[in-house]
């Protein structure tokens, strides 16, 4: 079934949109709350909330791309579950990647995220497709530097290396916007 025929059904109000979900995107899900919590019961337990979230929120939204939006939800829910847990429980590369991302990334307000948000994705539109894909997996999807090497068949410090390169570059964007670390 077509994504735009999924939110219909969300539309329409109709349960067959959450089964319809759940077998296009379940797969994709599961793997984006395991990436970051490193656990089968939460990683679940995250995805059987994305299909609640996506229901109280369609209608009114409209996603244009249902993959990005199940995608986020579920990336959310399991931040959220994540920083519930000890600390000495963490996922480790996630809370690595988090911690280097902060290196570049200033904190900001609520009304700043959106404007710094469309600022990093004009920078990474500006980078290669290679870059672009290692920092999205290592920052988005939680994947750790050896995970990203094996898929992109290269060496860890290869990847260290082109991401440490590629969050020097983003600061220096960001920091000529006006924003500071």
């Amino acid at each position: 079934m077509k994504d735009h025929e999924i939110v219909a059904l969300y539309h329409a109000r109709d349960e067959q949109a959450i089964k319809e979900s759940e077998d296009k995107y379940g797969v994709y899900c599961h793997a984006v709350a395991m990436n970051i919590l490193n656990d089968r019961s939460d990683a679940e337990e995250c995805v059987n909330d994305t299909w609640l979230r996506a229901w109280n929120a369609m209608p009114p939204h409209r996603p244009s791309t249902l993959r990005t939006f199940l995608g986020k939800i579920t990336r959310n829910l399991a931040l959220n579950r994540l920083s519930i847990r000890q600390a000495d429980k963490r996922n480790p590369h996630l809370v690595i990647a988090l911690e280097e991302l902060g290196e570049c990334v200033p904190a900001t307000e609520e009304t700043d995220a959106r404007e710094l948000c469309e600022m990093m994705n004009a920078f990474l539109e500006r980078t290669s497709k290679l870059d672009r894909q290692l920092f999205l997996g290592r920052y988005w999807f939680a994947h750790s530097v050896r995970t990203l090497a094996i898929h992109y068949g290269m060496t860890e410090n290869a990847v260290s290396q082109r991401l440490k390169r590629t969050r020097a570059a983003l600061k220096i964007y960001l920091t000529e916007r006006g924003y500071t670390v």
